[in-house]
């Protein structure tokens, strides 16, 4: 898969508007949100392009978060500074274009995405998603997001534990 697809930053030089990946809403944020907020620091945009053709065929985005110590899950917290939040970062946002389905690209992102959290020169625990829908979920549980207590679609996952599991 490596040798199809290139993980870049989103630029004005990605054409968005051919992308649907089936969930309208992500669709439109995709085609006319992302760049205002990459344009106002809200979040960063990582894009997969296909080589051979130019074609954006998935995304993810990145932005700095917190939670109270409180709502992460107590198998976690036990092991936490008594601090009031814990330093993470947010996947808002991935998706496939529907054109990919089944060929792993989703979880491509979501490794690169693991990767870039890992890689960053600034603190953070845990990283987090927001789960859009049901498949959403099962997709972020499959590779050991934990819910959070009181926000059942807001998934956990310390980096450190993202990291062991990306090793063969």
């Amino acid at each position: 898969m490596s040798h199809r697809f290139a993980i870049e930053a989103l630029s004005r030089d990605h054409d968005r508007a051919a992308f649907v990946c089936g969930n309208e809403r992500i669709d439109s944020y995709f085609r006319t949100a992302v760049s205002q907020d990459v344009k106002r620091k809200y979040a960063t945009c990582f894009v997969a392009r296909e080589l051979s053709s130019g074609r954006v065929c998935g995304f993810y985005t990145l932005s700095s978060s917190h939670v109270p110590l409180t709502e992460v899950p107590a198998h976690f917290a036990m092991k936490l500074p008594r601090y009031p939040s814990v330093p993470a970062v947010l996947i808002g946002w991935l998706a496939r274009d529907r054109d990919f389905a089944g060929i792993g690209l989703g979880e491509a992102l979501l490794f690169d995405a693991i990767k870039t959290v890992a890689m960053a020169p600034i603190g953070a625990h845990a990283i987090f998603a927001d789960a859009i829908d049901a498949p959403a979920l099962a997709f972020y549980e499959a590779y050991g997001f934990t819910a959070l207590k009181d926000q059942p679609r807001r998934l956990y996952l310390p980096v450190a534990t993202a990291l062991s599991a990306l090793k063969p």
